[in-house]
């Protein structure tokens, strides 16, 4: 297929989307600049040839009933990669269910992806997806239910020791501005202080207590990329026990950067996605994490 052919696809799938769920509250497209450019590019009135740069990116809200009487909100967001649907859309999960714990949504996440990689590859499937979903989300609550621990007594013990982790992720690269919105949002909703880098190559630094970091890199891992990994990791006990005032404190005097941000170092090239990795240096070492360039890099920094 074409670029045209493939802009055609989308842009049909998404006026049927938008005839089956009419309300902002059922369906939201989140950049309505892009939608109009795909528009124009598929009509023939745009003013170049090439596929728009800017994807379309919409929200899918969805309340459906569960087992124990109370509607669900589900949420499936969903950003079109130029190819699609010769490539799978870029789909994330998100659910309020209170019996669906965080390891079963991962999991809801990952096989919805591998049936619509075995089904799917080459139609549109943003509904097909949504029907998936409809189809399985009251299994999934149901696993979560059964692997629930039994509550147990309270014992005299004393509680775990808790880890403070910082993880330090490489991806081939980050432009897509979906995946770097929830990076900022996943970090700061789960505590996590450190910084993204877009552009390519993408680096990830998230620290913070052990299960929040995990939590974060379950989230990340799962989204289509083209190679992303955990290049290094820093474990460190911390004093006090769960819970105690002195494991925050303990946290904070870990932590090597003051909450989370996306970090940009003169943006170059092209496409404007090379960043000066001279100044990235001089911002790792500002922060005391210098010996992290060549990890990434394979030479020391200066």
């Amino acid at each position: 297929m074409s670029y045209l052919e493939w802009a055609e696809s989308q842009l049909a799938e998404i006026e049927l989307l938008t005839s089956m769920f009419p309300t902002r509250e059922e369906l939201e497209i989140t950049d309505q600049l892009a939608l109009a450019e795909l528009r124009d590019y598929v009509e023939g009135s745009a003013s170049t040839d090439c596929p728009p740069p800017s994807r379309p990116h919409f929200l899918i809200k969805q309340k459906l009933d569960t087992a124990s009487m109370e509607r669900t909100d589900v949420i499936l967001s969903c950003t079109y990669p130029s190819e699609y649907p010769s490539v799978l859309p870029e789909i994330t999960l998100r659910s309020r269910c209170a019996d669906l714990s965080r390891t079963q949504q991962t999991q809801l996440h990952t096989d919805l992806n591998a049936y619509l990689m075995e089904n799917c590859l080459g139609e549109v499937c943003v509904l097909s997806a949504v029907e998936w979903v409809k189809d399985n989300l009251q299994l999934f609550i149901n696993k979560s239910l059964s692997a629930a621990p039994t509550p147990k007594k309270e014992s005299s013990s004393p509680r775990p020791q808790e880890t403070f982790s910082r993880l330090w992720i490489y991806s081939h690269h980050i432009y897509n501005k979906t995946k770097r919105k929830n990076i900022l949002e996943w970090s700061k909703e789960l505590g996590l202080s450190g910084f993204s880098m877009p552009g390519k190559p993408g680096i990830v630094c998230v620290e913070g207590l052990h299960s929040a970091c995990e939590e974060f890199w379950s989230r990340v891992k799962v989204l289509t990329w083209k190679k992303i990994m955990i290049r290094h990791r820093e474990d460190f006990p911390l004093d006090g026990q769960c819970g105690d005032n002195r494991t925050v404190e303990s946290i904070d005097s870990r932590r090597k950067f003051t909450g989370f941000e996306e970090a940009m170092f003169d943006p170059h090239g092209n496409r404007g996605n090379h960043m000066d990795l001279g100044q990235l240096y001089q911002f790792l070492n500002e922060k005391g994490c210098c010996e992290i360039f060549q990890m990434y890099f394979g030479i020391e920094g200066r």
